[in-house]
């Protein structure tokens, strides 16, 4: 009788095929993962009612963009178009008061970043009621 214990090998595990497959799931979420936050803008839309009663006239902020870009805050030219000079026009014109509202009138040839500019600029100072003007256009 043969009494001696056998020496026993130890199980192999190929690790070449997991790490393999590893690497690739991480290629495959870094490729796939997209690490640019997208900015956004809410709009909350006003409804029409057809009960609506005159509306007294109130105090408001109105920003003309025009075909060139060019920016007119209430009336009045700025210097340049650049977001500072309309940032600082718009604190200047209005000063501390927040609650007013925004209407942003826009040529029908002006580019979409000037209009776009306009609004990210009165969102940042705390503005909440944006409005766009349009133009109903005559029945034919």
């Amino acid at each position: 009788m043969n009494l001696q214990s056998r020496l026993r090998e130890e199980p192999e595990i190929n690790l070449t095929s997991l790490i393999d497959v590893v690497l690739l799931l991480l290629v495959f979420f870094m490729v796939s993962t997209s690490f640019v936050k997208e900015t956004e803008i809410s709009l909350r839309l006003p409804q029409a009612d057809a009960q609506s009663e005159a509306v007294l006239e109130v105090e408001n902020l109105e920003i003309v963009i025009t075909q060139t870009g060019s920016y007119l805050v209430n009336g009045r030219a700025l210097v340049n178009n650049e977001r500072s000079t309309l940032r600082t026009a718009i604190e200047q014109t209005i000063g501390a008061s927040r609650d007013l509202p925004v209407f942003i009138r826009a040529d029908a040839q002006a580019t979409h970043q000037a209009v776009v500019t306009a609004m990210d600029v009165v969102g940042q100072l705390g503005f909440v009621q944006i409005s766009i003007a349009t133009v109903t256009p005559p029945e034919a």
